[in-house]
């Protein structure tokens, strides 16, 4: 297939081409054609180590039909800054943007990022969340939810899986005042492509997005239903659509009837110990946080 013929039905995938190793079901190749379909060819990726680094740019082969640069875990938004600084010094305008995981984000990168945040510097940092270290194993991450089993926090008789709620980077992000900050879905890219192009907006930099992208190996379900999955993350509250303008918030998808936690959770393997008796007041616990989540996020829209 030539790129006449990929740019003529995806613009995304004519940018990241096809024959990436990624794993059957992989939703981080679809966030990347979306992202990329909306950034266009002008555009600087920088990208933490992570399963899309691993998959996308083995040498000497790459998926990326754009400029591309492999940080370390820890300091990708700090190199993001960096090349939009240099940009900005040579009077070249791209978009620059900064696409990292869960760990490379939430915990690994957390000070760089904090960093690039408090600078204002004009970069999209795009947070692929697939809940765990996927690409090392399966270890346990601070995005990791409450109740699930990984590597490092295993379901036995000692423990129900992992102990702690998922950590809440957007109101990290949000603590530094930057103007615009979204969530998003690869089971919903209509609206994440429109939060791709508000976040690349010049007045709008620096920008933040939270990608959450299921994953078939980590989360254990069937590859085919990765779409599935994420809508099922929205459509019972694990997950809630919105973005904040300005210090304006929004959510950007009513569920008017949220279906209970437990169907999301029984569709994965990773939560399949909390449907022995003895772990039924996990489920409750969950279902009780996101209940209390939808409240308080449908009070700061309202103010």
């Amino acid at each position: 297939m030539t790129n006449e013929t990929k740019a003529k039905g995806c613009e995304g995938c004519a940018l990241f081409f096809q024959g990436a190793s990624n794993c059957s079901g992989c939703p981080e190749t679809i966030a990347v054609r979306t992202i990329l379909g909306v950034a266009g060819r002008n555009t600087v990726i920088v990208n933490a180590t992570s399963c899309l680094e691993i998959f996308s740019s083995q040498y000497p082969n790459t998926s990326w039909g754009v400029n591309y640069i492999h940080g370390a875990f820890e300091n990708t938004a700090a190199i993001a800054g960096g090349v939009s600084l240099a940009l900005e010094k040579q009077g070249r305008e791209a978009n620059v943007i900064a696409i990292a995981g869960d760990g490379g984000t939430l915990d690994i990168g957390l000070q760089a990022l904090s960093g690039m945040l408090e600078r204002g510097e004009k970069v999209c940092y795009i947070c692929l969340d697939n809940e765990a270290y996927m690409n090392t194993g399966v270890q346990r991450s601070s995005a990791t939810p409450f109740g699930a089993s990984t590597t490092t926090s295993p379901s036995g008789s000692v423990k129900p899986g992992n102990l702690t709620m998922k950590k809440s980077i957007v109101d990290i992000v949000a603590a530094h005042h930057i103007p615009y900050i979204a969530t998003a879905t690869v089971g919903h890219v209509d609206d994440l492509k429109a939060k791709v192009a508000k976040a690349l907006k010049k007045e709008n930099q620096p920008s933040f997005i939270h990608v959450l992208n299921p994953c078939p190996l980590g989360w254990r379900f069937d590859s085919w239903r990765t779409v599935e999955m994420a809508r099922l993350a929205v459509d019972t509250g694990m997950w809630i659509l919105f973005e904040s303008e300005k210090g304006k918030m929004k959510i950007t998808k009513e569920v008017v009837e949220r279906k209970p936690v437990e169907e999301y959770l029984k569709a994965q393997g990773r939560f399949s110990h909390l449907f022995k008796p003895e772990n039924n007041h996990i489920i409750k616990k969950i279902q009780e946080h996101m209940d209390s989540e939808w409240e308080r996020t449908n009070k700061m829209c309202s103010e």
